[in-house]
């Protein structure tokens, strides 16, 4: 099974050393939506604000950014 990476591009970067095995890129993106939603309520939450453009990038074990999640993708904002 291949190994994702996870890394978290916010205030400041947080590069996923440990990964998670998955059966598909597909699988990996909805690991990275999961956690960019609840990366989002606990800025909410903590800081009051969130900044869209936040991302996790879903790397393989080469290295090869093989998509991006941005918080503001993950999330529908109603007003």
């Amino acid at each position: 099974m291949p190994r994702y990476f996870f890394h978290l591009h916010n205030d400041m970067d947080v590069t996923d050393h440990e990964g998670a095995e998955l059966p598909s890129l597909e699988a990996a993106r909805a690991y990275a939506v999961r956690e960019a939603r609840c990366l989002f309520g606990d800025a909410v939450t903590e800081k009051g604000r969130v900044v869209l453009a936040h991302r996790i990038d879903i790397e393989d074990a080469h290295g090869t950014v093989l998509d991006t999640v941005r918080f503001g993708d993950v999330v529908e904002i109603e007003g």
